[in-house]
């Protein structure tokens, strides 16, 4: 059986348009140098560390090479959700309509107050990491998480619906280091028809 590497997947919106929220030129260098950077370090850990070794009957280091695995097939899966839950400001942007505008008013009161500890979240991760929209299928809650890095806070089972990348590498060129505007320009541009499809796909499937 072939086995499979990661590939770092086109974007499904092209690269000057998430301006002028996201410039072309960021958008560029965090696609293909940031994200594909994961995807080819994932790569070489399973090339050189699993398969080479297993297949020469080789030891190597377990618990760092899993550590190092997850972080960066975490920074692989996330920047892919990441891509998907953002569009066009013509086409996408303003507040969420169907089960999860439902889901936030029962859960936060309102769109601003999600609206409000969303961007506290994203603000505030200490050094690198994500904001997060999750859901609990045991508690039929939305909740926030916080992702340190692309795999430290991570809540096992917790499917996630939106993802907001606030690694300055998704940023800099644009914001310099001033992380708030970044994430207040980020509300403009949220897909909210795909993360209510994610969310309808969660609930239907089984636990």
């Amino acid at each position: 059986m072939e086995k499979k590497l990661y590939k770092v997947p086109d974007l499904p919106y092209g690269y000057k348009d998430l301006e002028p929220y996201i410039s072309e030129e960021q958008l560029t260098i965090h696609h293909t140098k940031h994200h594909q950077a994961y995807a080819d370090a994932a790569n070489a850990i399973l090339e050189q560390k699993f398969d080479a070794a297993r297949e020469q009957d080789e030891d190597f280091d377990v618990k760092a090479t899993a550590k190092e695995l997850s972080f960066q097939v975490g920074g692989y899966n996330l920047h892919n959700l990441f891509w998907t839950n953002m569009g066009p400001a013509d086409e996408c942007g303003g507040e969420p309509n169907g089960t999860l505008a439902e889901y936030i008013e029962k859960d936060f009161g309102s769109f601003e107050r999600f609206k409000k500890e969303f961007s506290q979240a994203a603000i505030s991760v200490e050094g690198s990491g994500w904001a997060a929209l999750t859901l609990c299928r045991r508690t039929d809650r939305l909740f926030i998480m916080q992702i340190e890095k692309h795999n430290v806070n991570v809540i096992p089972n917790f499917r996630i619906m939106m993802v907001l990348d606030v690694w300055e590498h998704a940023y800099y060129l644009d914001y310099k280091n001033v992380r708030p505007d970044f994430v207040e320009a980020f509300w403009n541009i949220v897909n909210w028809d795909e993360v209510n499809k994610r969310m309808e796909t969660w609930l239907a499937s089984p636990l």
